[in-house]
């Protein structure tokens, strides 16, 4: 049995991903804005006793390569010829996709046109004639909704017929430049009924809006962090008590059958409570963050939060595709590294992947939200409100890093973007909730929980192996506390963030193990008693203020260093990655401890 090869082309935010995704059976994250695919992404399905290739080509608005998404899928259509071509198209815009649908007709007969996004035209009074549009084009052409599964049986079938030779296409030769457009212009217009006037909404008055946009932005994530923190607290406390039960009983257990005190004391209440920790302050903000800001992109708001950040981003001499970069970096800095390759010019993409990890990931927000309800905050409004202005901070540093990176090692003018607001979609909430919680939520928690089973291993060697009269932990922390304490903090949480390196979430419960005697937590325990254990140790208002604001800028974990270095291939720029954060949290802070 062959395999014959499809591959699905179009423009950016046509709904390709989606395509694919309902084609394969797959769970690709499929994103309401452009530059959500970068590379090529193949897999297989199977129709009528035949098993076919499918390849997702990144969105493409022309296939002369000026951009990495143009040159990926102008090169792998000019190396590969697939037994079909589908030409996503958005009906809503026809007239703008038709030049390029003409260019794909120079490179193979085999094509069928996909209509997509019918719902998004019947919304705005488009009707496109399909049947008039294929004898026009000479190609089977298919209307469909891909992301209710509508009209894909149909496309189906023209692609077995087109494989299988039972129908033959014929498309239309058009030259390419203003014929091409022309053309376009004319066959819309032959084919498309509209019933409405299009007008700007009002939603897009407020979002894009000179005086009212940053005030929206503000709102939007006020209400997003608020519902995290309102949300997340009461969750994690029941998990706590869960894992304190769990832990009693399976340390009665082992001691039962005769294990020595020494392998529990290490295993359970050091790997595991760490492990536990971990999980019951992590796995509730995540669960609720994620989603929330998955279906916000699903929406449609995203893309237009980057949008507004565009012109700050240029005044930076920074390219303003690095905003959505920035959005990104909020849910997984390595994610944010990744998503810097839509942007073209070399010396801007550098730009953004070395500053990315001045904004917050998810994996640091425990820690911060835990050190905010301790010492700034008591109520979950105020703790959201706080958490805005460090995210603010976050963005201002991000401004300030762009434009001295621009101006110094990283000199040159910044290039004009073409950025394409997609239009405001309902959600879907149950898939888009259900996908996020395993590939983002579980993803992440999965490689905390990995990095802190061993991270409490040799926290706990590092405070019971004695050199003297002293720990591990309490030589390394005390060479460190000089330099902890100029910058308003201490050894032991300057030594908590080096070994936090492979995961920031395991930071505050290597620092809260190092202020204990025994080298593990007494508990699992609730935010009084961990403020507790905090203040005994000297910890001030100011401590905390400089430990929130070195949360936000110091080197980047383990994953996102390892992506920066797969990006750029450049020991040079992964250290950059690494100054750059650790210069500005290491000044920022000084300032503070002098000032205050």
């Amino acid at each position: 049995m062959s395999l014959r090869t499809v591959a699905l082309a179009g423009s950016p935010n046509v709904g390709k991903s989606t395509v694919f995704n309902e084609l394969t059976g797959m769970h690709r994250h499929t994103g309401n804005w452009i530059g959500k695919t970068v590379d090529t992404k193949a897999s297989q399905f199977y129709y009528k006793f035949n098993n076919y290739s499918v390849v997702d080509l990144p969105g493409t608005y022309s296939l002369h390569a000026a951009s990495k998404e143009e040159a990926v899928a102008g090169e792998y259509l000019r190396a590969h010829t697939p037994d079909c071509l589908v030409c996503v198209v958005d009906c809503t815009v026809l007239e703008r996709s038709l030049p390029l649908v003409f260019q794909l007709f120079h490179l193979t007969d085999k094509a069928v046109v996909l209509l997509n996004l019918c719902d998004e035209a019947r919304k705005k009074g488009i009707y496109v004639d399909g049947e008039k549009l294929s004898a026009l084009l000479g190609v089977p052409v298919v209307k469909s909704t891909a992301r209710s599964g509508r009209g894909l049986n149909n496309l189906l079938e023209q692609i077995h017929l087109v494989t299988t030779g039972a129908v033959t296409p014929a498309p239309i030769t058009v030259d390419e430049g203003e014929a091409a457009f022309a053309k376009a212009k004319e066959f819309s217009a032959a084919v498309i009924t509209q019933n409405k006037v299009q007008k700007q909404s009002m939603l897009d008055r407020i979002m894009l809006g000179k005086v009212t946009s940053f005030a929206a932005m503000a709102v939007i994530f006020a209400v997003l962090l608020w519902l995290t923190v309102s949300l997340s607290n009461y969750p994690s406390e029941l998990l706590s008590r869960l894992f304190g039960f769990l832990e009693a009983r399976l340390a009665g257990s082992m001691a039962a059958i005769g294990i020595s005190a020494v392998i529990i004391d290490a295993l359970v209440h050091g790997v595991l409570r760490v492990l536990f920790w971990v999980v019951a302050v992590m796995l509730p903000p995540m669960a609720i963050f994620f989603p929330l800001f998955a279906l916000l992109e699903d929406f449609g708001l995203l893309p237009r939060i980057a949008f507004n950040f565009d012109y700050c981003f240029e005044k930076c001499g920074a390219c303003g595709k690095q905003s959505l970069c920035t959005c990104m970096g909020l849910g997984c800095n390595a994610v944010g590294v990744t998503g810097a390759r839509i942007i073209d010019s070399k010396r801007e993409r550098l730009i953004a992947i070395v500053t990315n990890s001045l904004t917050p990931c998810n994996g640091r927000f425990p820690i911060l939200l835990a050190i905010i309800g301790m010492f700034f905050a008591k109520s979950s409004f105020t703790a959201a409100a706080v958490l805005l202005g460090f995210i603010a901070l976050s963005t201002l540093g991000t401004f300030a890093a762009s434009f001295v990176l621009g101006k110094t090692v990283l000199k040159g003018k910044s290039v004009p973007v073409v950025m394409e607001l997609p239009p405001y979609r309902t959600p879907q909430f149950v898939k888009t909730t259900l996908l996020c919680l395993r590939e983002k939520v579980l993803f992440v928690l999965l490689r905390a929980v990995v990095v802190a089973a061993p991270a409490g291993l040799i926290i706990w060697l590092f405070a019971n192996i004695r050199a003297g009269d002293l720990t591990l932990l309490a030589h390394l922390s005390g060479a460190l506390d000089g330099t902890g304490r100029a910058l308003g903090m201490d050894g032991v949480i300057l030594l908590a963030f080096i070994l936090g390196f492979p995961a920031n979430e395991i930071v505050l419960p290597i620092a809260l193990m190092a202020y204990l005697s025994s080298g593990t937590l007494s508990e699992l325990s609730n935010a009084s008693s961990l403020q507790q254990i905090l203040l005994d140790n000297g910890w001030t208002a100011k401590t905390a203020l400089c430990t929130c604001v070195f949360t936000l800028f110091h080197f980047p974990c383990s994953t996102t260093l390892i992506t920066v270095f797969k990006e750029t291939r450049s020991i040079k720029w992964t250290l950059m990655s690494v100054l750059v954060p650790l210069a500005l949290g290491s000044a920022l802070c000084g300032l503070i401890n002098i000032l205050l």
